[in-house]
């Protein structure tokens, strides 16, 4: 789907706001303390896991479209988030823990109803990782998918919302419009993000020495920067207008 200049300037800052100022940090699998910050490379329990970056918005205007999340990681060498398992679920929960409400797109997604065989394929069923996994893994809140119009999939992060049916709008799935505007977690494959970032020799003594660092200066970049681009925009406009105008009088 395309897109048009003002989502693709919006994309092109995202990317260097999602490069990290510092080498990727590891973590534990028994580290539950903090929260990943926005931008932050974070692998968790060592070179065979995964590693996950996340884009949080506190203005919700300067959220993105599910395609938009989509192309976002897959500019910066990565994908959008799939869950293999409920470990990889708890280990997500542990690295959004402290951050404010916002839920996020991970890379689960509807098929076409309509392709050669899924004409008698329940609608829970029609659900895809865009990473192309397999993983049967799904962690969906009660009554959920709805399907319906809503084809793309959100991970619940409302912690101060009041509780549903199914309990607490906190990490569970729910299925949206693809257009609505949330944030979203990127997933790199074991080394994929560490490789860019670290030498060989730095890279496996971190593994061997597991640490996190907090560091709200690049959640604080994303709040300025990001939320400034209509601003700097409808500028760029009025100048450019302001010159025609001046040229055309002459």
């Amino acid at each position: 789907m395309p897109l048009n200049p003002g989502r693709l300037l919006m994309l092109a800052v995202l990317m260097v706001m999602l490069v990290p100022d510092e080498a990727a940090r590891v973590v534990s699998g028994d580290d539950g303390g903090g929260a990943l910050c926005a931008g932050q490379t974070v692998c968790v329990g060592g070179p065979q896991r995964p590693c996950y970056k996340m884009a949080y918005f506190q203005d919700v205007s300067s959220r993105v479209a599910f395609r938009e999340a989509v192309q976002a990681c897959e500019m910066d060498g990565g994908s959008l988030l799939s869950i293999q398992s409920p470990t990889e679920q708890r280990d997500i929960e542990n690295l959004l823990g402290g951050i404010s409400d916002g839920d996020f797109w991970i890379g689960l997604t509807r098929v076409d109803q309509t392709e050669p065989g899924n004409s008698f394929t329940s609608c829970p069923q029609l659900y895809q990782w865009t990473d192309g996994s397999v993983a049967t893994f799904r962690n969906w809140y009660l009554d959920e998918p709805s399907c319906g119009g809503e084809a793309c999939v959100v991970m619940y992060h409302q912690p101060t919302a009041l509780p549903g049916l199914g309990g607490a709008y906190l990490y569970q799935w729910n299925d949206d419009r693809c257009n609505m505007k949330h944030n979203f977690i990127c997933k790199y494959k074991p080394g994929e993000s560490t490789n860019q970032l670290q030498p060989p020799e730095t890279r496996q003594a971190a593994f061997l020495t597991p640490t996190y660092v907090k560091s709200p200066v690049c959640m604080l970049l994303l709040y300025i920067v990001i939320p400034t681009i209509p601003l700097l925009l409808l500028i760029l406009v009025a100048s450019g207008t302001s010159c025609f105008q001046r040229i055309s009088r002459r």
